[in-house]
């Protein structure tokens, strides 16, 4: 792992880099991977929305993800526009088993306060490990165009990443939330050496 890889890690907390036969392999299912992550898009954008609904008394919660909403529609629609340029179609939503692995150590129950830490770490947790997989893909695809692109959204998912953590913070007793966070990681960490490495899955 080179120095920059190793520091880009660091700041995202991942326990574990992503497969470096992945992404050789989704070069090779460029449409696969573009349809799975417009999904991937729509659902972070419905997932701020169920946040805001849920937790409408918050203000802090409401101004912060309104914006991310927008732009999280806004990379859907960039995503389309690129299987578009590429003559490739816009296919049905395939099973994130990622995201149902994740969803799975979510703690049911608790505090209100404690129910939205466990969504916003869920949610910080996704976007790092898109950012890290955008990296990747800027970095090794042939294709310059999509170079590119995926260099742009792994700036803004790093963004959402360190947002939704610090709105955990900010509502919940920051030690616990630390904790906790090290819990997400760890895990995460075990769903990935569990799943097949697959090219079109963007988890």
């Amino acid at each position: 792992m080179s120095w920059e890889d190793s520091t880009r890690q660091k700041m995202l907390h991942l326990k574990l880099p992503t497969d470096p036969r992945w992404v050789g392999i989704a070069e090779m299912q460029i449409e696969d991977i573009l349809v799975d992550h417009a999904y991937c898009e729509q659902k972070a954008a419905s997932s701020c929305i169920s946040l805001i609904l849920r937790f409408n008394d918050l203000d802090d919660i409401v101004d912060t993800l309104t914006p991310i909403v927008a732009e999280e529609w806004g990379h859907f629609e960039r995503v389309l526009a690129q299987l578009r340029k590429r003559g490739m179609k816009f296919g049905a939503p395939r099973k994130d088993e990622y995201v149902i692995k994740l969803n799975e150590f979510v703690k049911k129950g608790g505090s209100r306060i404690q129910q939205l830490t466990e969504q916003l770490l869920l949610n910080a947790l996704i976007e790092a490990r898109s950012c890290e997989r955008f990296k990747l893909l800027s970095k090794n695809v042939a294709d310059e165009d999509l170079q590119k692109f995926y260099y742009e959204l792994m700036i803004s998912e790093a963004g959402h990443y360190v947002t939704f953590i610090e709105l955990a913070r900010k509502y919940d007793d920051v030690e616990k939330v630390n904790r906790r966070w090290q819990e997400w990681l760890d895990y995460e960490s075990e769903v990935l050496k569990k799943l097949e490495v697959r090219g079109d899955r963007m988890h």
